[in-house]
């Protein structure tokens, strides 16, 4: 089992770094009263050409949307991350907690890797307040989106959030037609 995973959002570097140290420019990034949402190609992954996220820190979420290549299209709106955030000036970092939910939209609401989040807490990767920190967000997500019929956004607009202009990236030379 690995610890928990972690990116780190640089505003003034418009840069995204994951666990590893990589670093990868945000092509689009807009500061909002609720978090962030961020717009970049995706490098190195062979499923996935582009990436949109809001980073919702009183939430404990990110939303992702994902642009997927040829033949790698999922049956998903909406991928969720459960996370806790930190600030530390223009640097906001987010910690993965192993849970995810998948949305489709007007229809359910999946909820993904309890077996990588209970093997976590096993472990010890979890402490447990962030353990249950975790299970609670999950929880209330899962909620809000089941009251919204699965529809991310209008939940999300019933708690005062507009997600707000979407980029319209050109995609990459190999898919362009």
């Amino acid at each position: 089992m690995h610890p928990p995973k972690t990116q780190t959002f640089d505003l003034d570097d418009r840069a995204q770094f994951d666990t590893k140290g990589t670093r990868r420019a945000i092509e689009t990034l807009r500061e909002q009263d609720w978090g962030l949402y961020l717009s970049r190609p995706v490098v190195a992954r062979p499923n996935a050409w582009w990436i949109e996220s809001w980073v919702i820190p009183d939430l404990g979420v990110c939303l992702s949307d994902w642009r997927w290549r040829p033949g790698h299209e999922r049956d998903q709106d909406a991928y969720i991350d459960i996370a806790s955030f930190t600030r530390d000036g223009r640097r906001i970092r987010m910690t993965d907690l192993y849970l995810d939910l998948v949305v489709h939209r007007g229809r359910a609401t999946d909820v993904l890797d309890t077996d990588e989040y209970v093997a976590a807490v096993a472990q010890g990767l979890l402490e447990p307040g962030l353990a249950e920190y975790a299970l609670e967000r999950s929880h209330a997500v899962l909620d809000g989106l089941a009251r919204h019929g699965h529809d991310h956004e209008a939940w999300l607009a019933s708690l005062g959030i507009e997600l707000g202009p979407r980029a319209d990236p050109s995609p990459p030379a190999d898919l362009a037609g």
